[in-house]
C-alpha cells in the first residue's frame, strides 16, 4: 500500500519529466486490496510448505500450559490434545488495542482490518501516533484520501523526536491534518454504508476543550496488547509485566522459568519488529541446539517507518544517546538534502534530512544513524551493517560517495549542531 501511494506521487512528478497523461488517472481500491491479499495468501502457504519440508508439525490449535512441561491444545472443533516438551518458546505476538469508549468496537477498524478492507475508506481519522498510525495515514493520503491524525502525546514515541517532527512536517505537505493533544471519547454512527458516516467526539488532554469531527472511517492505531493472557503462564510461574502483558527475559531470551523462552513482540523492553523476532528466534535455536553462542543485538536493530517519505534509523535516538553517553561526550552531524529526482519535479528542497550521532571518546564511533528521504530503508540497511563493524565518522569521511544518490550525503557531512551553522538547501 505504501508502494501504491509512491506510484501516485511518481505519476504527479512524471509530468515535469515530459510524460503527458491524456486522461484523468484514478486509483481503484478494490483492485489494490485484492492483489495484496493474494500476495499475503501466497506467503502464508509458502510458510506452511517450508514447515512441512523441514518436518515441523504445524498444529492449528489454541495452546495453554496446564502444568510444568505440559500444554493443552484445543482445535476449532473443541478437541483437546496434550503435548509435553523439555523447552518451550513463546512467540504469540500482539493484537490491536481498542480505546474502551462508546462505539469503538462497533464502528472503528484497526490496522489489521485496513489491509483487507473491501471498500475505499474515504475520509479517515487515524487515532494514534505510532509508526503504524503514520504509515497508514501516509499511504491513505498518498492515494488521494482526506486524512486526519489524532494523537494524545508524542509522535513516534521511542524514536528520535527531531526526526518524528520532520516526518510529521513531510506528511502535512501531503495534506495530512494533525490534531495534537486530543483523545476520542465517543464514536457515533450517523449513516450506515461502505463506508458510512461517523461522528467523533474528542477531548483535550490538556484541558476541558471538546471537539467534534465527521469521517467515513475511524482507524485505531494506539498500540497492541501482548497475547500472554489465558495461556496458563501463571500455572508454571512465568513472570509477566501486569501492566503491559510482556515477558521479562535475560540476554538469552530466557524467562523467569528456565525452560521457557520468549521472542518477538511479547518480550519486555525490546523493539517490536518482525526482523528482530526472526533474528532472535534464529539465534536462540542455534544456541539451544547448534552449539552456538551469539546473542541478538537489540541496540543496533535498523528499522524504517514507511511513511510516504521514509524515515530510517539505526542505533540511538538523540535523546537516548544523551541519556546514555551525556551530551558533552557526543557530536551530532546533520544536513538537509535535495534528492536529484526532486529537482526537476520541483519538490521541496528542505524536507529530506540526514543525521549521525557519534561518541567523541570511542574513536568517534557512530552510535546513531537517521535519514528521512526516498528509499530510506535501502539506505539504512547498508549503513546498519557498517555500524555492526564499528563505523566511525572518519570511515564515513574516507568513503567515496556514489553520485547522484541520497546515501552519498553521509560521506560529506560537515555541519555539526554545536556549530549553529545553517543546514538548509537552495530549491527551485
Amino acid at each position: 500500500m505504501h508502494q501504491a501511494a509512491l506510484l501516485g506521487q511518481a505519476l504527479t512528478d512524471s509530468r515535469k519529466f515530459g510524460w503527458e497523461c491524456s486522461q484523468q488517472v484514478k486509483h481503484n481500491w478494490e483492485t489494490m486490496t485484492e492483489a495484496i491479499q493474494k500476495h499475503v495468501g501466497s506467503l502464508n502457504r509458502s510458510y506452511q510448505r517450508a514447515l512441512r519440508e523441514k518436518a515441523v508439525a504445524y498444529v492449528n490449535s489454541y495452546g495453554e500450559f496446564v502444568e510444568h512441561h505440559k500444554i493443552k491444545a484445543t482445535n476449532g472443533k473443541g478437541q483437546e490434545t496434550y503435548y509435553t516438551a523439555a523447552k518451550f518458546v513463546i512467540a504469540t505476538g500482539e493484537r490491536p488495542r481498542y480505546l474502551g469508549i462508546q462505539g469503538d468496537k462497533e464502528y472503528c477498524i484497526t490496522s489489521d482490518d485496513l489491509f483487507s478492507l473491501p471498500y475505499c475508506p474515504g475520509a479517515t481519522l487515524v487515532v494514534g501516533g505510532s509508526s503504524v498510525a503514520l504509515e497508514c495515514a501516509g499511504f491513505l493520503a498518498g492515494l488521494g484520501l482526506e486524512v486526519t491524525v489524532m494523537v494524545s502525546s508524542q509522535l513516534l514515541q521511542g524514536f528520535d523526536q527531531e526526526m518524528a517532527e520532520k516526518v510529521a512536517s513531510s506528511m502535512q505537505q501531503l495534506g495530512v491534518r494533525f490534531l495534537r493533544k486530543f483523545v476520542p471519547v465517543e464514536v457515533q454512527q450517523l449513516e450506515k454504508g461502505s463506508p458510512g458516516k461517523l461522528k467523533v467526539v474528542a477531548k483535550s488532554t490538556e484541558g476541558t476543550e471538546m471537539i467534534e469531527g465527521l469521517y467515513n472511517t475511524v482507524l485505531l492505531a494506539i498500540g497492541r496488547d501482548s497475547c500472554t493472557k489465558k495461556i496458563g503462564l501463571e500455572k508454571i510461574g512465568v513472570k509477566v509485566n501486569e501492566k503491559t502483558g510482556k515477558i521479562p527475559v535475560n540476554d538469552v531470551e530466557q524467562s523467569s522459568v528456565p525452560y521457557v523462552y520468549a521472542v518477538g513482540d511479547v518480550v519486555e523492553g525490546q523493539p517490536e519488529l518482525m526482523p528482530v523476532a526472526v533474528q532472535a528466534g534464529r539465534l536462540l535455536a542455534r544456541r539451544l541446539f547448534g552449539g552456538r553462542l551469539e546473542k541478538c543485538d537489540y541496540i543496533n536493530a535498523p528499522t524504517v517507518v514507511f511513511t510516504p517519505l521514509e524515515y530510517g534509523c539505526c542505533g540511538y535516538a538523540e535523546e537516548k544517546a544523551v541519556e546514555v553517553y551525556r551530551k558533552e561526550n557526543l557530536e551530532v552531524y546533520h544536513t538537509l538534502f535535495w534528492p536529484l529526482e526532486w529537482t526537476v519535479a520541483c519538490r521541496d528542497s528542505n524536507t529530506c534530512y540526514a543525521k549521525i550521532i557519534y561518541s567523541k571518546f570511542d574513536n568517534d564511533r557512530v552510535i546513531g544513524f537517521h535519514v528521512l528521504g526516498p528509499k530510506a530503508g535501502e539506505i539504512t540497511q547498508g549503513f546498519a551493517a557498517a555500524m555492526k563493524c564499528g563505523l566511525t565518522k572518519q570511515l564515513l569521511d574516507d568513503t567515496i560517495g556514489i553520485h547522484p544518490t541520497c546515501a552519498q550525503v553521509f560521506t560529506t557531512l560537515e555541519i555539526t549542531k554545536s556549530s549553529g551553522l545553517d543546514a538548509t538547501q537552495k530549491g527551485c
